[in-house]
């Protein structure tokens, strides 16, 4: 079992879990995660808050920090744009450190790319930052081939962050070949497809940190066949769905450290468990019969990108 295999997410952390949430990182770290991910924008700010707490009186070499910025929210919950602009990059790394009580970050990355500002001049701040001490290493989230080739000329990229599961497996072809080719780590969140391919899906009580369209009142109806379907895969093996849907990452992906987002230690020992799993040739070969022959609703592989700081859904 290779405990590096797994990162703890902290996107659900908050004000109202804060003591669950402690606990959850401290488990974390005492069963040998290191890693620790979070965002200037998660929970507006509380997850910080939450994760500095969670840190204090602890060693500063004892785990690796990685935090995402410029994700904007209005007060309805609803992101209305992203801010990468060079100029402002120093501000919100300000601001993390001060809600986080550090003094560096490890790992800083931009949550998505503009296309109306060029990667070189996010990743040529980002490398001042670096210079001056205040980060450690460069990041990027949710990139394309070219412009993580663009970026690793300014710069050396440390991770690669993506979405990747089941139900969305574009990085396979999009950027995991030109990240290893060029010797960057890969990152993937998202593996239960934001709580779609999960158990409480079947117990009438999906729940996820992002807002998934596969889990509207229109759409979950039908998409239980297909998670069922899998389910008797996971009974089968004597695992929990998402047990199974983490395995399943981790065989594909047999390079990359998966994020298991929670804020109960409960959880996390369940993902830790999956660590365990071994999936034969003929469970993956079930597992991709079993998506080759589900439509799943509500997931249109729609990209969200950037321009001018304004969103734009590409179908």
């Amino acid at each position: 079992m290779n405990i590096n295999r797994l990162g703890l997410g902290c996107m659900g952390m908050n004000r109202r879990n804060t003591e669950s949430s402690i606990r959850t990182v401290h488990a974390a770290l005492d069963a040998g995660i290191t890693f620790l991910n979070t965002g200037n924008f998660y929970q507006y700010g509380e997850s910080e808050m939450v994760l500095g707490q969670a840190l204090k009186g602890i060693a500063r070499d004892k785990y690796f920090l990685s935090v995402k910025f410029g994700v904007l929210f209005d007060p309805s919950g609803r992101i209305y744009g992203l801010d990468v602009h060079p100029h402002h990059i120093k501000a919100q790394l300000t601001y993390s450190l001060h809600r986080l009580g550090l003094d560096y970050i490890d790992l800083y990355q931009p949550s998505r790319m503009d296309t109306a500002i060029p990667v070189e001049d996010i990743i040529g701040e980002l490398a001042d930052l670096k210079q001056a001490g205040y980060i450690r290493s460069i990041g990027m989230t949710e990139i394309d081939s070219g412009t993580l080739r663009r970026a690793h000329k300014v710069h050396p990229i440390h991770t690669v962050e993506s979405e990747y599961s089941l139900i969305d497996r574009s990085i396979e072809t999009r950027s995991i070949p030109t990240a290893e080719e060029l010797g960057i780590n890969v990152l993937v969140f998202g593996v239960l497809g934001h709580g779609l391919l999960n158990d409480r899906t079947l117990e009438g009580k999906p729940s996820s940190a992002m807002r998934s369209p596969a889990l509207t009142d229109e759409n979950l109806p039908k998409n239980l066949p297909f998670v069922r379907a899998l389910k008797g895969v996971a009974d089968r093996k004597g695992v929990s769905l998402s047990q199974l849907m983490t395995a399943w990452s981790l065989t594909q992906c047999p390079k990359a450290m998966c994020l298991v987002g929670t804020t109960s230690p409960e959880h996390l020992q369940d993902n830790i468990d999956a660590l365990k799993i071994e999936l034969s040739a003929e469970d993956m070969r079930e597992i991709e019969e079993i998506a080759a022959s589900h439509k799943v609703y509500g997931n249109e592989m729609r990209s969200l990108t950037f321009t001018e700081g304004k969103p734009v859904f590409q179908g």
